[in-house]
């Protein structure tokens, strides 16, 4: 048999075994396109939200469905697609990957690789729009979220499942507070994901470098929708990464997510939609800017135990203008979550970071699942520091104070500078407990302000290398009883005769601080 009669008879078995059916397709055209839209006739079976796909390499999504035509968002470039390419129905609306094989990778909202690495090993497709728990499939929330930062920890403290607002203007350390408190997650189960929203690459590069040497990278996820990204891709990124967060919860496990910021969601969102001829309302955003939120924040939530017990806390970041926070957007999403962090740049400027604005914050179920050891040490921090700033006013017209009003002064100084941390060092419970005791216990009033970060450094090595026991109970328990306390605070007291001993002269001579 010649080798052309072979092939013959391996063809005619392979075609053999083929399966012939018909099969159905929606197919249209696209009639313009240009600036992240495109507008395609032809298709008038599409859903919203479904799945376009233009000529070999565009994808879109529909927005906006009209008798005669379909108004779609980009997925892709706007180069890959012109006016009369062919435009065919998907059937099937977007959705990313998700599983366990997403820890520790860097993707693009469609769960494309942006590491260099393999494509993701998914182990199922999820849609990225998905309907919120019902009231039923939820629970109280009672478990804490650590921050790692003492002044969110003890006076606007956070649950699992709650959602949290981080709200100031424009570089007053927004971003760095919702990274400390996944950095915070290194030793804990909680899950991070991260969705950056029109974010510069240069700025989440830093954060991505930030997790990958002082958290863990390997319990993270990073869905990036950056700023040179189609307006598509920016908008779907939170909704993205709530899906991927969504797969851990309903497991039964604990994931916290970060969508930095919302303010450029909306704006992206208000682009798109003037875009595709959609009626603006107040400051030109459509009338469904308040849904597009809502149904994203719903989702976070603490699961009942018979659905698992799981939990989704969600940090949605938003920018003010000149701290106006009654402004469209603000409110909007003041009104959604459960409560907000103020950051005000007065405190930026002044150096007291975190700049948290105490008086105008607030955690509405948090305080619910506050671990004992902060909300017995912390239950009188937030009048005596309120008190302090009433009276710091005073100090400033020069005006002449009696001795206790002095010692109030001197007080509210050294829980300020116990309230300041430096970024990327988030503490453990159990040296936030020994802070707060050293506050409680007047410790620090007679010491120089210069005390308190050097006892943060100390305690962080000092907790681990002399009473790991105690260290470890309060950070397990998150309880401290009269035992462990008098240990506690005996610890304090010999490291700070230790920097006491290694002070200045000078600084020992005037215990006190002068003025600011």
């Amino acid at each position: 048999m010649t080798d052309q009669s072979k092939w013959l008879a391996s063809a005619r078995s392979k075609l053999g075994d083929l399966k012939v059916a018909a099969a159905f397709e929606r197919v249209g055209i696209v009639e313009h396109c240009g600036d992240g839209i495109a507008i395609n006739s032809g298709l008038p079976g599409v859903r919203l939200g479904g799945l376009i796909q233009i000529g070999e390499h565009g994808l879109a999504f529909a927005l906006s469905l009209a008798e005669e035509v379909t108004r779609c968002v980009l997925l892709s470039s706007s180069a890959a697609v012109s006016a009369g390419m062919r435009a065919v129905d998907r059937q099937a609306v977007a959705q990313v990957p998700v599983g366990e094989d997403l820890l520790g990778r860097v993707l693009d909202p469609l769960g494309r690789p942006l590491d260099g690495g393999d494509p993701v090993k998914a182990e199922r497709f999820d849609p990225v729009e998905r309907h919120a728990p019902t009231i039923v499939d939820r629970d109280f929330v009672s478990e804490p979220l650590a921050t790692g930062l003492t002044v969110i920890d003890t006076m606007i403290p956070l649950g699992r499942g709650q959602r949290q607002l981080v709200i100031g203007d424009r570089k007053t350390g927004k971003t760095a507070i919702t990274v400390d408190t996944i950095l915070n997650q290194r030793d804990s189960d909680v899950i991070s994901i991260y969705a950056a929203v029109g974010q510069k690459d240069s700025a989440v590069a830093r954060i991505i470098d930030a997790v990958h040497k002082h958290g863990a990278p390997e319990r993270c996820i990073f869905v990036i929708g950056e700023a040179e990204a189609p307006p598509g891709l920016q908008w779907l990124a939170p909704y993205a990464a709530c899906t991927m967060a969504e797969y851990f919860r309903d497991r039964g496990r604990h994931a916290l997510l970060v969508i930095d910021d919302l303010t450029k969601h909306a704006a992206v969102y208000r682009e798109l939609s003037l875009l595709l001829r959609r009626p603006p309302g107040r400051e030109a955003y459509p009338g469904d800017v308040f849904y597009i939120h809502s149904r994203l924040l719903e989702r976070a939530a603490k699961l009942a135990p018979e659905r698992g017990g799981g939990s989704l806390t969600a940090l949605p970041i938003a920018e003010t203008q000149a701290g106006n926070l009654s402004a469209y957007i603000p409110t909007n999403l003041i009104s959604i979550t459960d409560g907000q962090i103020y950051l005000e740049p007065k405190l930026f400027y002044e150096g007291h970071k975190p700049a948290v604005n105490v008086g105008l914050s607030v955690s509405r179920v948090g305080a619910k699942a506050q671990p004992p050891v902060l909300k017995d040490l912390a239950r009188h921090l937030r009048l005596a520091y309120a008190q302090f700033l009433e009276l710091e006013v005073f100090m400033r017209f020069g005006a002449i104070v009696d001795e206790r009003t002095r010692h109030s002064i001197e007080h509210g100084r050294r829980i300020r500078a116990v309230l300041t941390q430096p970024e990327n060092a988030p503490l453990t419970l159990a040296e936030q407990s020994a802070l707060l005791l050293a506050v409680e216990e007047n410790l620090l009033d007679t010491l120089p302000l210069s005390t308190v970060p050097q006892l943060q450094t100390s305690l962080a090595a000092s907790l681990k290398a002399e009473i790991p026991d105690i260290s470890d109970r309060i950070n397990q328990s998150g309880a401290l009883d009269d035992q462990d306390r008098a240990a506690l605070l005996a610890h304090v007291k010999q490291v700070l005769a230790r920097l006491a001993q290694d002070a200045p002269e000078e600084d020992r001579k005037d215990g006190t601080t002068r003025p600011a």
